[in-house]
């Protein structure tokens, strides 16, 4: 089963990110866009574990306030897209205490360095270039206040990601 915990995203902000693709999308951008359903904020690639309930168990109790979202400038990771959010030390002081529950538990876990991101298209290319056309970023927010463990399945038109469980703010 190939897990991870995420943020998921609000309508406000998940309207603003489809502006964008659509005038990706205007402009000739090719390649594969994230479907409105997968837009989402990871906190822990967990990748291939066989249960998710001992990830959730390691959570139990972690205690976060809620943290607010806030989009901010387009970037890229080569040919992968994204939209960024504002620095927030409460959003990376939830992913550190996730992280460290985590290893505790020893459940494996990406160990890159945090940065927050929503993929909004991979394998992104603009009439044989890959740079990214301007396009204006709409200012959008959320209160998140729950972190969600997902599953991800290949289907047979792109991923599908399914919320097993999550851990609510307090």
């Amino acid at each position: 089963m190939r897990l991870f915990l995420a943020i998921q995203l609000n309508d406000e902000i998940r309207n603003a990110l489809i502006d964008v693709q659509s005038a990706w999308k205007r402009r000739g951008v090719i390649g594969n866009y994230t479907s409105v359903e997968n837009l989402h904020l990871t906190l822990a690639f967990i990748g291939d574990y066989p249960e998710p309930y001992d990830v959730l168990e390691a959570l139990d109790g972690l205690d976060f306030s809620p943290v607010t979202l806030r989009l901010e400038g387009i970037g890229s990771f080569g040919d992968l897209w994204w939209a960024g959010l504002s620095d927030s030390r409460g959003l990376e002081a939830i992913v550190r205490r996730i992280r460290h529950r985590l290893s505790e538990a020893e459940i494996p876990f990406d160990r890159k360095k945090f940065s927050p991101h929503i993929t909004l298209i991979r394998k992104a290319s603009r009439n044989s270039r890959k740079d990214l056309p301007p396009v204006s970023l709409p200012s959008s927010m959320m209160e998140a206040d729950r972190i969600s463990l997902m599953r991800s399945d290949r289907g047979k038109n792109g991923m599908i990601y399914t919320e097993i469980g999550g851990i609510d703010a307090v």
